[in-house]
């Protein structure tokens, strides 16, 4: 018989590892000193902390291995338990692979640009929202001609909120979306509200759908600048294996009509995985 030091060094644990088994039940001492309490197994016991060993390896509980080794487990049920398992793993891996994406895209930023960048990429869930929302058609994407389309869109969508009185419950957003096949956009100015559509209203009330997975950016200042911080988005996106799908939203966090350079926007562009 081997002392629970001699058996721990077998069984490369550690003693107090020993200890807790023995106290849960998973793997009891062949004998116990009544007199010192000491712990002594057999040679034999070790084909079962083997298992112990290599089933927690897998992820599974130690209340999961101790009904696998009693037999407790039917095969049915021991398969769902690792096909579980697989999944959990699958999620995981896929996730730090998104992080060692996420990581060489900065790095290669860093090096591209000898410095760290000061905006950061963040992925996030987007509940649904709705909005009030006015319309009107731009020659393109460009803020030179966004700019004196969507600017004189929310002064009369305010004044039309207001003489309906219906109060902003939230944030004013922006999205667009083109028109035929050319270049022109067709682009919503649009601010939460908590009302539905009504017929005698002379805006539009829309609701916006949740977007699983969006890549954020926090554009600080003009509106009129806005291109840079895009192209930061784009190119993290691209750079780090997602696809942009959907219509790109602007929620205006801080909306400064008077001091645009005081304005704080959050960019949103749906992403998928390539």
């Amino acid at each position: 018989m081997f002392t629970i030091g001699e058996f721990a060094a077998l069984g490369r644990v550690s003693v107090r590892m020993l200890r807790h088994y023995d106290g849960i039940g998973l793997l009891r001492p062949a004998a116990v000193d009544p007199h010192t309490g000491y712990r002594y197994y057999w040679a034999a016991q070790l084909g079962r902390l083997n298992r112990v060993i290599a089933l927690k390896d897998l992820g599974l509980t130690l209340d999961q291995v101790r009904a696998i080794l009693d037999d407790e487990v039917e095969v049915s049920e021991l398969r769902g338990m690792l096909r579980l398992r697989r999944a959990q793993l699958a999620a995981q891996v896929a996730a730090d692979t998104a992080r060692l994406a996420g990581i060489e895209a900065r790095l290669r930023m860093i090096e591209t640009e000898g410095r760290m960048t000061t905006e950061d990429v963040v992925l996030k869930e987007t509940p649904a929202v709705r909005i009030a929302e006015l319309t009107a058609v731009a020659g393109s994407y460009q803020p030179l001609d966004i700019s004196p389309v969507i600017q004189p869109l929310y002064p009369e969508l305010f004044r039309r909120l207001d003489k309906a009185q219906v109060s902003p419950a939230g944030p004013a957003i922006a999205w667009y979306e083109p028109e035929g096949e050319g270049e022109a956009v067709v682009v919503h100015a649009g601010v939460t509200v908590s009302v539905g559509p009504a017929a005698a209203r002379d805006f539009a009330v829309v609701d916006l759908p949740a977007v699983r997975t969006a890549a954020t950016l926090v554009h600080n200042g003009s509106m009129d600048e806005v291109e840079v911080s895009m192209q930061v988005l784009a190119r993290w996106i691209e750079e780090n294996g997602w696809r942009a799908e959907g219509h790109a939203r602007e929620v205006y966090l801080d909306y400064c009509p008077d001091e645009p350079e005081q304005g704080v926007t959050e960019l949103q562009i749906p992403v998928s995985r390539r």
